[in-house]
């Protein structure tokens, strides 16, 4: 029974966040007002629902009421949303340049990362001509302690942020992820000191990474340039050319994006 009533409560859960959805975007620049029966009608749910829906909602800057009309029209929340998601646009459009050219050269795959929480996810990639490569995919997430762009993200945010990934355990992917804490402070200070990380087998077996930071206009540290491929192709001979490739990449989409050293 307990299983069964989890159960319906997660269903009660996905049917809550996809009504709040879709309230979100019934708003139109045609109709940026709307009152509670008028939602309830075009969604076909109760005005409760949506009276409750709107109060959540409301409570965390995604709608704003209007007293006078008792009308609700989208938050600053929403704005803010947009804002980021504008400013990735950008920046995938003055990576692509800098990632062909960075794929031309070396044949591996490149790609582009930004850091969530402790996550990466790769906004932008351009392939491997190769037969075999490194699958992988736009928004594709992998966890930022083992991977290349995430250490280099890393060593560039608090020390609170690093000792929380600690705290919540470094999961052993491979024979050889670092999961010492002590090894891992250690890894972040030394990428943060030379500008790069090489990771080597350390998410997957079999796989290379290099990645570089990309700076905005103030200098801030938003992304990472990197580059994967299997370790038969990428191996130690070549690291010291990989390390420079992907450094001049970065430093070329750092510039189109308006930062100068």
């Amino acid at each position: 029974m307990e299983k069964v009533s989890e159960k319906n409560n997660e269903d009660k859960h996905l049917s809550s966040v996809k009504n709040a959805l879709r309230i979100l975007r019934s708003f139109s620049s045609d109709k940026t007002e709307k009152r509670v029966s008028e939602l309830a009608a075009e969604l076909g749910i109760t005005k409760s629902t949506v009276s409750r829906l709107l109060i959540t909602l409301s409570s965390e800057g995604f709608v704003k009421k209007n007293i006078e009309t008792q009308k609700y029209s989208l938050g600053l929340s929403v704005l803010s949303l947009g804002g980021i998601v504008k400013k990735q646009l950008h920046l995938t459009k003055e990576s692509r340049p800098a990632l062909m050219k960075l794929v031309k050269e070396t044949g591996e795959s490149a790609h582009l990362s930004i850091l969530e929480g402790t996550e990466v996810i790769y906004i932008e990639i351009i392939e491997s001509p190769h037969l075999i490569r490194i699958l992988t995919h736009v928004g594709k997430r992998n966890p930022a302690f083992c991977t290349s762009s995430g250490n280099v993200l890393l060593s560039y945010q608090k020390e609170e942020l690093i000792e929380q990934i600690i705290k919540n355990g470094l999961h052993q992917y491979t024979s050889k992820t670092v999961t010492d804490p002590q090894q891992f402070r250690n890894k972040i200070k030394s990428v943060r000191e030379q500008g790069y990380c090489i990771s080597v087998e350390q998410v997957l077996t079999g796989v290379v990474s290099v990645a570089a930071p990309i700076r905005n206009d103030t200098g801030e540290v938003i992304a990472t340039v990197s580059l994967a491929g299997p370790i038969q192709r990428m191996n130690e001979k070549y690291f010291p050319s990989y390390k420079s490739k992907v450094m001049q990449a970065a430093k070329e989409i750092s510039e189109a994006l308006g930062y100068y050293r």
